[in-house]
């Protein structure tokens, strides 16, 4: 099972997105564990999941997320147009690309 750690301000924002996001798994038959939290409280999660997607509002954290996992795993800024529109199934293939190193 793939797990994916989205990341924003208060976690609210980016919940709305964990659920699309749930929805095109479910339609493509994708086994995943999508966790969604502020930076104030991912850096015990980041030690756990396959890849860190930022929301673009905390874009300029990501030099932090980058520091708390060391290099372990990939950590990306989500596209502004695919968050704001919450497109899940954009966000969640892209999430599994660089998951696969793509």
């Amino acid at each position: 099972m793939k797990k994916i750690l989205l990341v924003c301000a208060a976690g609210m924002s980016t919940s709305l997105l964990v659920n699309k996001m749930n929805e095109a798994a479910s339609g493509k038959g994708v086994e995943i564990d999508i966790v969604a939290l502020p930076v104030s409280e991912c850096e015990k999660a980041a030690a756990e999941v396959d890849v860190v997607l930022l929301g673009p509002q905390v874009r300029y954290q990501k030099s932090q997320v980058d520091t708390m996992v060391g290099g372990r795993v990939p950590v990306e800024v989500i596209d502004m147009r695919a968050y704001g529109t919450m497109n899940g199934g954009a966000v969640l293939e892209r999430a599994l690309e660089l998951i696969d190193g793509k």
